[in-house]
């Protein structure tokens, strides 16, 4: 077998991790016997407060503003300290949160009805104003936010009166709702946005005043941070929608699986996320925790940098595909925790298509497919990888089936932050990542993972192109007939799995490990914890 590379964290900057959607992060250390755990570890245990909460996360959180920092810890913590106009709920159907009323006047208005007496937690007033801020700031070229492209389509914001606005679009667009679903509109204090402009005047980096001092009308108020370890929030005293379960969440940064399933075990953490595959039967076996599995409305994916030899060639990426056997990855990797992806969409995402049929592997079809491109010798290339354990033994699977039709593979590995700039950037050859449809709408789940615009940050990170797939996801967008717009979306799904610019391989079963006593603990589809009513029994 080909000996991994490793690029060390020594060597490379820490950078925010994937979004939507992490693995369980990689781990060298001897997994303590279940039950085990020192005199520390014990008092810890005697000394839980359960009225307060700990909550391991993998990797760290890369922003607390909601204009940036689009991986799954930053939208974890962020979902306690701010709120959004609309939401989702667990079978993602959308529910009215800060805003009243939010609806279509024509083809290109939408009027929004905000309810009136909700404060941040500086006290300013939540109104017309300091939504139509929050929109404007986040198409402010100036702040160059990564997630502007989801509101881009947004002409001008109209103020009515001091609670309701209009909100004027460049064409019509229908999943306009959804889209402020998204973390990316949650809604900040107009007095730290001011304060962060006037920064940004002084040379500040843009979002480093809102990321220092994350103010929300959301029901956790920040009390301290140490990036790369903790986020300490106490309950909002004034929410305005109810009171918490727990009076104080502290979000910690444990990137080792066993150390994350100890922690648990010892009741020095209550909840521990994205539980590796591989540890569900050990903390099932506890009688003291249990674990949480859920839906999900996100794709593992093989990738391939499509303006590169020999990935720019379909024959090549359709070679691949033959060759990759899904199923081994889903029950040897993900222990059966996954269902084998047949298209991009998950099935619960709105849009996703019940057309496609599974790729079955075929070795002597991607042989023939190698020799066709002139590749009938194989070739030499890499697979990237963050250092997760399962995209790590994922890899491997790959390599092993890749070997066969003559394809030698290079694994390299790197942190999960790193591995996202790198994707970013177009650097890979052939790469795992994932993508979550947190808005529950194919749009999210097509336009910025395969639009010829979205190359890089947003999120094709494959560097696909096709000027028809462009064309259908343009329309769909702007189509107001429900079941006309499902039909674009599944023209476009036949054509993307046509050109397979990545491998759907699987959508994953959320997991998390609990203490036993832990209640109301929900993981929404889009991978985010829902902290709001979860709370210990007594």
């Amino acid at each position: 077998m080909t000996m991994k590379k490793v690029i060390g964290l020594s060597a490379l900057v820490l950078l925010g991790a994937c979004a939507g959607e992490g693995e369980p992060v990689n781990n060298t250390e001897e997994a303590p016997e279940n039950n085990e755990a020192s005199e520390a570890d014990a008092s810890n245990e005697e000394q839980a407060d359960p009225d307060a909460l700990v909550i391991n996360m993998a990797s760290d959180v890369s922003s607390l503003d909601p204009h940036f920092g689009n991986d799954h810890p930053s939208l974890n913590v962020k979902r306690t300290i701010y709120d959004t106009l609309v939401s989702t709920d667990e079978n993602l159907e959308l529910e009215m949160s800060l805003a009243e009323s939010f609806e279509q006047v024509d083809d290109t208005t939408w009027e929004v009805v905000l309810q009136e007496g909700i404060e941040f937690h500086d006290g300013a007033e939540l109104n017309a104003e300091s939504v139509k801020l929050n929109i404007e700031r986040m198409l402010d070229p100036d702040l160059a936010s990564p997630v502007a492209f989801m509101f881009d389509m947004i002409e001008e914001v109209e103020l009515v009166d001091d609670y309701s606005l209009l909100i004027h679009t460049e064409y019509p667009f229908a999943p306009l709702r959804t889209h402020f679903a998204h973390p990316a509109g949650q809604q900040i204090s107009p007095l730290v946005i001011e304060e962060d402009y006037a920064a940004m005047e002084d040379g500040a980096d843009p979002g480093s005043v809102v990321n220092e001092n994350p103010t929300g009308t959301g029901f956790y108020v920040l009390e301290e941070q140490e990036p790369g370890s903790s986020y300490e929030l106490v309950q909002n005293e004034n929410y305005w929608n109810g009171e918490p379960g727990a009076e104080t969440l502290t979000f910690e940064i444990v990137p080792e699986d066993l150390t994350r399933v100890g922690q648990l075990e010892t009741d020095s953490a209550q909840i521990i996320g994205h539980l590796n595959p591989n540890d569900v039967q050990r903390v099932e076996d506890n009688e003291e925790t249990k674990v949480a599995r859920y839906e999900s409305a996100s794709l593992a994916y093989l990738g391939f940098q499509n303006e590169e030899e020999p990935f720019d060639d379909p024959l090549v990426r359709e070679a691949i595909a033959l060759a990759v056997n899904k199923e081994d990855i889903v029950n040897s990797v993900m222990n059966g925790t996954a269902q084998p992806a047949k298209g991009p969409l998950a099935p619960i995402v709105f849009g996703a298509s019940d057309q496609l049929e599974q790729i079955v592997q075929d070795m002597e079809t991607a042989q023939d497919l190698l020799a066709e491109a002139g590749f009938d010798e194989g070739f030499e290339t890499e697979l990237w990888v963050d250092d997760s354990r399962a995209w790590q033994d994922a890899a491997e699977i790959i390599q092993a089936q890749l070997a066969p039709i003559g394809i030698t593979v290079d694994i390299i590995s790197m942190e999960s932050g790193v591995h996202r700039d790198h994707l970013n950037d177009g650097d890979a050859p052939m790469f795992i990542s994932s993508w979550g449809t947190v808005t529950g709408d194919a749009d999210y789940g097509l336009y910025p993972v395969f639009h010829s615009e979205s190359r890089g940050v947003s999120g094709n990170r494959t560097f696909y192109e096709n000027s028809e797939v462009d064309d259908l996801l343009e329309a769909a967008r702007q189509e107001s007939d429900e079941a006309e717009r499902e039909q674009l979306y599944f023209d476009a799904q036949e054509l993307i799995m046509d050109d397979l610019p990545l491998v759907p391989l699987y959508h994953i079963e959320h997991l998390a490990g609990l203490q036993e006593d832990v209640e109301n603990f929900v993981i929404h589809p889009s991978s985010l914890y829902d902290m709001f009513p979860v709370t210990r029994s007594e």
